[in-house]
């Protein structure tokens, strides 16, 4: 009898964890869209939509430079500034590579100076 209510309660759990699956697995997660862009089978960019109602609307967007052994060696990141209708620069990311380590630089954009400029803390080198 104790078998039987276990295979029971076991059999529940499973439906109720298949079932919640099924439901969550069409909800995008936090309406995001995401779009890249591949050249020779590289990703060269990314953009990001955000989901309103049933439309889709500009949100974010990244691109990639690589060195001639195809490692990401910079990733600018832009905001969509609905405003103005454009992209505008929001970070940047500086990746150099020696023998034995990687070096990620972070730049974040300034509008007054309309240039990145470098956030010391936020640099990191990390051995291969």
């Amino acid at each position: 009898m104790k078998k039987i209510n276990f295979l029971r309660s076991l059999l529940v759990v499973v439906l109720a964890f298949v079932a919640n699956l099924t439901v969550f697995a069409g909800i995008p997660e936090n309406n995001l869209i995401y779009n890249s862009e591949e050249v020779d089978g590289v990703k060269v960019s990314e953009t990001v939509y955000k989901m309103n109602g049933n439309i889709l609307t500009n949100y974010m967007k990244y691109n990639y430079k690589y060195d001639d052994n195809q490692q990401v060696i910079e990733n600018l990141s832009q905001k969509w500034n609905n405003d103005s209708q454009t992209w505008e620069n929001n970070l940047c990311i500086k990746y150099i590579y020696d023998k034995k380590s990687v070096t990620t630089e972070y730049y974040k954009w300034n509008k007054k100076k309309q240039e990145f400029v470098l956030v010391p803390d936020m640099t990191v080198t990390m051995d291969k």
